[in-house]
């Protein structure tokens, strides 16, 4: 499944009858009269409280257990811990939380820069542009082809790390999500030398915070050889779950590359898919298995996805739109099987698919 959906593009976007908009605004106006977009402040003060005092009870744990291996156990808990405060931070960035950006700012910098190290202002732009342009080539940072490929085009132009791991990417690509909390640390430091990045100083103070109080204590608590092995359990482990979480979203979806174009609507439920599982897949994705409703209706509580989401699968249905849910460990077959897929030419050693001649 890679460019099926773009053959339609200009039939579905509507040309000049006015369906483009008008689409998206029905459907809009049917969530909205159902009360789906109001703030949750209930919702939000609850699942902080909670996931505030499961930080704070895993740095507690931390300090009681002291210089064992059963800190191990601590690393893995307080990694789930960790990403749960990042998806927190994500529905901060799109203002599910609080109605004003200061609000939203603030809460973000402290969970993000402080609780977990990661730059709330660069995660932002870095996902405001993915969902402005979801699976596409030249515009969603989330499928740029820095360490893997995932388009057929991407395989036979990739070059250095790229064209060496998207040989066998699929098998890769769980082990590699063990460095991707590493990746995100790295990245937000590096964005510190962008001017563009807003509250570059207060960024930077809190993200040096973070990593100050981190290594000391661990330092404090446990001789260096366990202290290392902590960090790299912790911030393994943290990676993992993150990945997982949002791996699930598009990988593995139809890709637009160049000048393809679709309507909003179509655009972001053509390369999204939804996970089932009920309240337990809620809790471990955060929200994010309802990842159609959520790029419709990014500033919806993740409270209300779940009720939105039978009202968006028939509002697609009555318009022809594929709609796709599936299971958790379906959408990893899904997103591999593609991955896979688009490496076959870089496993080819040289031979080159029709159609992508240069």
């Amino acid at each position: 499944m890679t460019n099926s959906i773009v053959i339609d593009a200009d039939r579905s976007a509507g040309g000049e009858d006015g369906r483009r908009g008008s689409d998206f605004a029905r459907l809009s106006r049917r969530i909205a009269r159902e009360g789906l977009l109001e703030r949750r402040p209930g919702y939000y003060a609850v699942r902080i409280g909670l996931v505030a005092s499961l930080f704070a009870a895993g740095w507690a744990a931390f300090f009681a257990v002291g210089d064992s291996w059963y800190q191990l156990l601590v690393a893995f808990f307080l990694a789930l811990v960790f990403a749960q405060v990042a998806l927190l931070a994500h529905d901060l960035a799109h203002r599910q939380v609080f109605r004003t950006r200061r609000a939203s700012e603030i809460a973000g910098l402290l969970a993000g820069n402080l609780g977990i190290g990661m730059s709330y202002g660069w995660w932002m732009d870095k996902h405001t542009r993915h969902h402005a342009n979801p699976n596409h080539e030249d515009h969603d940072p989330d499928v740029s082809p820095d360490v893997l490929v995932w388009s057929v085009d991407q395989a036979v132009t990739s070059r250095g790390l790229a064209r060496f791991l998207g040989r066998y990417q699929a098998f890769l690509f769980f082990p590699l999500l063990t460095l991707e909390a590493f990746n995100l640390h790295v990245s937000s430091f590096r964005a510190l030398s962008r001017p563009s990045l807003r509250n570059r100083g207060m960024e930077a103070a809190l993200l040096a915070g973070h990593v100050a109080v981190y290594l000391v204590t661990l330092f404090a608590v446990l001789p260096p050889g366990k202290a290392v092995v902590f960090f790299l359990v912790h911030q393994a482990v943290f990676g993992v779950y993150l990945g997982c979480t949002f791996a699930p979203n598009h990988k593995g979806m139809p890709m637009l590359s160049g000048e393809d174009r679709l309507d909003f609507l179509r655009r972001q439920v053509l390369t999204s898919r939804n996970v089932h599982g009920g309240w337990v897949m809620d809790t471990v994705l955060g929200g994010l298995n309802y990842q159609i409703e959520h790029h419709l209706f990014p500033s919806m509580p993740t409270a209300n996805l779940r009720r939105a989401q039978p009202i968006v699968r028939a509002y697609c249905e009555e318009l022809g739109i594929d709609y796709l849910e599936t299971g958790l460990v379906s959408s990893y077959r899904q997103a591999l099987r593609h991955m896979h897929a688009v490496g076959e030419p870089l496993r080819a050693r040289g031979r080159v698919p029709a159609g992508h001649e240069k």
